[in-house]
């Protein structure tokens, strides 16, 4: 065995071994209400389940608001078409069907039953999927054979009530679609004067060219091949939706069709197009070479004979991979949102418009991440987005949503805005609880300096920056490093027109930086001599002395380095008798909800005074997220049980804050379950000040705090906003080097945020 194949043998075993441990199959269905007591038990089964039961007896539709009909799709095959595996039969579909059920709960939130039926019967197969109407909120046909997939649809769309929806089709077609237009777009053609070829007349097929067909190209414009040859009139073996292009000359041949030809659609097979019929095609033509794995003309073939090709193929391996999840778990997402009883033309041309529309705008940070040196920029090799981006859920599932309310099928009104908000937020965990904070930082329009300004995760947050609010980034580092590393990313914004950027290494400001620096430090050791030196070298000091001189409103810094090396530079410039670093809080956004932790990073041991201060602050910055504070001194110590260091901190913070009075909820000490356990907090000590789960837990040592704020991200998936450092008045926040370009982005809006009342 040579190395080519022991590499194919080891991938091969490493994907049985995905599917086979650590136990089999990719699913498992969980509960989602609490199952712990009897009374759980009489509420989910006997006798409680029959109050449902009988609503929805009463009143049908009642079954979406109590059962998980609405968000539950059924993947119906019988296993005659699967990927590139032909008729292998329903049971070996399944691993495949609970792939795409993954897909349906990764990428959309939506729950998904796998049904793989042993019938190639259409009609008795239409017959099977119509009886599960009861269950399903919409069915999802999957690797059914053509012609049969075509009377499987037709037939359960003519008589059900819910959107059903062959993938293999329509999923296809619309991301072609919105592939070609964006390639339209670039070339200056117009659909409505294109001509286009196509090899392959599958069910894929047919449904591309209907959906091109769609967009405004004429069916006269459309030749399509098969194995057989062209689709002409005179055919006797073609479906009725084959037919519908059955418009050219018996007579023509692929490699006559091709001359002058504007678009290639294939969805064959391996190495059918050939480079001399490339090179007869018309100028910067269109070539979707989809046949999987092996394309019909491989990408760098297809250019060698024409230059200026636009090329998509089915492959992840090369630019503008079409495929299929760019677009169903979306479409179905917005159907079921709004009880769509089909998905119409209407809904699919609103997809694709969507799909367009996203890759012609800047790529996320995210997707920044997860395609890392890929150049994700609007052109020839980036028509469509990419799977990961998380910007497809709220954008296709509103737009299908509203085309679904306009066109008349959906039976439920929601209200759109906020739709697409909830949709966000389920993506990015962060979206909901920053609103305001982003809002907030679109009144302010503040400069925000960034100390480490090459990062590229600090390029990605300040593009993110000057498309979702006013403020002006501000980027400390070499002109020429960062303009490399933006054309590498492919992010479109320039110096001095979009953002500022501050050279360390020749600024026209130098002189006045290093003087302002040795003047704050000239008694603290620092000579005229080493104020230069900090000034060329020390972006962290750099980005201090522009916040004190007022050239930039915030500074941000700790891409790298240690936390406290950063806090001493800021604290040297920024600190003042009324400001001064109180503490450091982070935000854990968790499935149950917000948790704020404090202090994570500034006072390594709490004192009483501390303490208190931390508390105040938090109290403080918790109200920015709009949240009432229910602040929890947690120690060592359970009310008094324990005289250790822990408690005795707690203890004088306590006897502090209770010293005047104070316009929040705070008690202690106590341990961390007792303050997330009103009925134990309640046991230990009846009529304690907290309402419910404490929100904020402050702790005695960063220890402490840091072992909770890892444990909460590491263990139970928590989203950190943050550190927060409190009490410089919203002029300094140093995050942690892990930190993400959304994270990034977070710390920028509530830096940008006129706040300086919150300290």
């Amino acid at each position: 065995m040579d190395q080519a194949d022991a590499q194919k043998q080891k991938e091969r075993q490493a994907a049985l071994d995905y599917h086979e441990f650590p136990k089999p199959g990719k699913l498992e269905i969980r509960p989602t209400k609490p199952m712990a007591t009897g009374r759980d038990l009489a509420r989910a089964y006997s006798p409680g389940v029959a109050e449902a039961c009988i609503e929805i007896s009463k009143d049908p539709a009642t079954i979406n608001r109590y059962t998980a009909k609405r968000n539950l799709v059924a993947v119906i095959t019988n296993g005659s078409a699967v990927l590139g595996l032909g008729n292998i039969g329903a049971a070996a579909s399944k691993p495949v069907m609970e792939g795409k059920a993954v897909l349906f709960k990764k990428f959309a939130g939506i729950d998904c039953f796998d049904i793989e039926v042993d019938e190639d019967d259409p009609v008795e197969l239409a017959n099977l999927v119509k009886r599960l109407e009861p269950t399903f909120g919409a069915v999802n046909l999957e690797d059914i054979k053509a012609p049969e997939c075509f009377i499987v649809e037709r037939q359960c769309r003519e008589t059900m009530n819910i959107p059903v929806f062959h993938d293999d089709q329509h999923g296809t077609a619309i991301v072609v679609a919105a592939a070609a237009t964006n390639a339209l777009h670039i070339a200056g053609k117009r659909a409505e004067d294109i001509r286009v070829v196509g090899l392959g007349a599958g069910a894929a097929g047919v449904a591309c060219h209907t959906m091109l067909h769609k967009m405004g190209v004429p069916l006269a414009n459309i030749t399509i091949f098969d194995k057989d040859g062209v689709l002409h009139a005179g055919r006797t073996d073609l479906c009725p939706e084959q037919m519908a292009f059955a418009n050219a000359d018996a007579d023509v041949d692929l490699q006559e069709a091709l001359v002058g030809a504007d678009m290639f659609l294939g969805l064959s097979g391996p190495g059918l197009l050939k480079p001399e019929q490339v090179k007869h095609m018309a100028d910067n033509p269109i070539i979707f070479a989809l046949a999987n794995p092996t394309p019909e003309i491989m990408p760098d073939i297809a250019r060698a004979a024409s230059p200026g090709a636009m090329i998509a193929t089915g492959r992840s391996d090369f630019a503008n991979q079409v495929n299929n999840v760019l677009c169903f778990p979306f479409i179905f997402r917005g159907a079921l949102d709004v009880e769509a009883s089909d998905i119409n033309d209407a809904m699919k041309l609103a997809c694709v418009d969507a799909i367009a529309g996203l890759a012609r705008q800047t790529t996320s940070a995210e997707v920044g991440e997860a395609y890392k040196g890929e150049r994700l920029t609007f052109g020839p090799d980036y028509l469509i987005p990419k799977p990961f981006d998380p910007r497809l859920l709220p954008t296709i599932a509103t737009a299908v949503a509203k085309a679904a309310m306009d066109s008349g099928v959906a039976r439920r009104t929601i209200d759109l805005d906020a739709y697409a908000h909830a949709l966000q937020a389920q993506v990015f965990k962060s979206a909901l609880i920053m609103r305001n904070v982003f809002d907030a930082a679109r009144q302010a329009k503040r400069k925000i300096v960034f100390a480490e300004g090459e990062d590229e995760r600090v390029l990605r947050a300040a593009q993110a920056m000057i498309e979702e609010n006013a403020d002006t980034p501000v980027l400390v580092g070499r002109p020429d490093v960062i303009q490399a590393r933006l054309d590498r990313a492919g992010l479109p914004i320039k110096a001095g027109v979009d953002f500022v950027v501050v050279n360390p290494e020749r600024d026209d400001r130098y002189r006045d930086y290093w003087q302002t620096y040795h003047q704050a430090m000239d008694r603290k050791g620092v000579t005229p001599d080493l104020a230069r030196a900090v000034m060329r070298t020390n972006t962290t000091a750099i980005a201090a002395v522009m916040v004190a001189r007022g050239d930039a409103d915030s500074m941000i810094c700790g891409t790298f380095g240690q936390y406290h090396w950063h806090l001493n530079y800021a604290q040297q410039m920024l600190a003042t008798d009324g400001l001064h670093p109180v503490a450091a809080m982070s935000l854990m956004l968790l499935d149950q909800g917000p948790l704020f932790v404090a202090d994570t990073h500034v006072n390594v041991e709490q004192t009483p005074e501390t303490l208190a201060e931390t508390v105040i602050a938090a109290s403080r910055h918790v109200r920015r997220f709009g949240v009432e504070p229910q602040i929890a001194l947690c120690s060592g110590s359970q009310f008094g049980n324990n005289d250790c260091l822990s408690g005795r901190v707690m203890r004088g913070g306590l006897a502090i804050l209770d010293a005047a009075p104070r316009g929040f909820a705070y008690e202690g000490e106590m341990h961390t379950d007792a303050a997330l356990d009103p009925e134990l907090r309640e046991r230990l000590l009846p009529g304690n000040r907290l309402t419910g789960k404490a929100n904020v837990l402050v702790y005695a040592n960063t220890d402490a705090a840091g072992a909770a704020r890892n444990l909460l991200r590491s263990v139970a998936g928590g989203i950190e906003v943050g550190p927060i450092l409190m009490g410089m008045g919203n002029r300094v926040h140093i995050v942690t080097p892990g930190v993400t370009p959304r994270g990034l982005l977070n710390i920028a809006a509530l830096a940008g945020s006129d706040v300086s009342s919150y300290g």
